[in-house]
């Protein structure tokens, strides 16, 4: 059976082996790949990340129930952490999502992070990239929720939303996670709760410190600084809204999704959709350049060399920096 053809034509069983293609890498997952890579750059992607206890998938279930009811097509790309037996994901956070059952507009597919760091499979990009490619038009990509380490979402999303909650140490926990240079938009879940008041101020806080009226820009390589105001629309910077939501009730979902809508069309009218696109594409391909040349040198170098390197640098006669450059200079013999 052609996977592609039928994953294309809206078959889910066809689409969901394909992903397993995928996520395995396969020959036949990475044939697949370019065969669809040119059906792909249609679908918005948005990241949600936090630390563990903040409501991401709460939060992922009625942003995906919104978008239904407007009609758009969803899949739900979510990265869990690795079962230590079976290498599998743990699936816990999927209970929360049984409103979506099926709904033959919504695709749920869990990965696990098999020990990746940055809350952030490596097949994560490969996995959606096939949802884009099948007319997915919102991908919400949810991280595993690791707390400081989640980074590699924001490279990968066009909007990235941070999700905070009042009770867990944020005023700290935001810092120590730079949440500022990952979040376009920041979500204060379980605004019900004691503390809400005393959390947003924090982050509002640092909002004011990082976005000041004069602003700091990259020009020419070098950091200036310019008067908001001084600059065209277009080129203005987005400043992170925050919004407090109640997911498990459904407040504040409407409001979320309207500053989503205005970070896309912030994204196309300044130009950083395209760049964003393409900081991506090239991550990616990096990421495969590094993984090929690998595996091409370790085909290259027989094991028993390789290990006798190795054995010099545990006697500490070879430092790790010489061991590399003699195995790359072919100087192991």
């Amino acid at each position: 059976m052609d996977l592609v053809h039928s994953a294309l034509q809206g078959d889910r069983l066809a689409l969901a082996r394909l992903l397993t293609q995928v996520e395995n890498e396969t020959d036949e997952g990475r044939a697949a790949l370019i065969r669809l890579f040119p059906q792909t750059g249609r679908a918005h992607w948005i990241g949600v990340t936090g630390a563990p206890g903040t409501g991401k998938s709460s939060l992922v279930n009625q942003l995906t129930l919104h978008y239904r009811r407007e009609g758009r097509q969803v899949a739900v790309l979510a990265v869990d952490p690795s079962s230590p037996f079976s290498g599998g994901a743990i699936l816990g956070d999927r209970v929360r999502m049984r409103d979506l059952a099926g709904d033959p507009g919504v695709f749920i597919r869990s990965m696990a992070s098999r020990g990746s760091l940055g809350g952030l499979a490596q097949a994560t990009a490969a996995m959606a990239q096939v949802f884009d490619a099948v007319g997915y038009d919102i991908l919400l990509i949810e991280t595993v929720g690791a707390g400081q380490g989640e980074v590699d979402i924001a490279r990968l999303a066009h909007t990235t939303l941070v999700v905070e909650a009042p009770g867990l140490g944020d005023d700290i926990q935001a810092i120590k996670a730079g949440i500022l240079e990952i979040a376009d938009i920041l979500v204060l879940n379980k605004a019900d709760r004691p503390g809400v008041e005393s959390t947003e101020r924090a982050l509002h806080s640092m909002l004011s410190l990082a976005h000041p009226t004069r602003r700091v820009v990259r020009h020419h390589g070098r950091w200036e600084t310019v008067n908001e105001a001084a600059l065209p629309t277009s080129e203005q910077m987005w400043i992170p809204p925050i919004q407090r939501t109640v997911a498990t009730e459904g407040k504040g979902i409407v409001e979320l999704i309207g500053h989503i809508a205005a970070h896309a069309e912030h994204l196309r009218r300044s130009g950083e959709w395209a760049a964003r696109e393409r900081a991506r594409l090239r991550s990616e391909v990096e990421a495969l350049l590094q993984k090929a040349l690998m595996a091409r040198f370790r085909a290259a170098v027989p094991q028993a060399k390789f290990e006798a390197v190795l054995q010099r640098v545990h006697e500490r006669s070879l430092s790790p920096w010489e061991a590399v450059q003699l195995l790359v200079d072919g100087r192991w013999g």
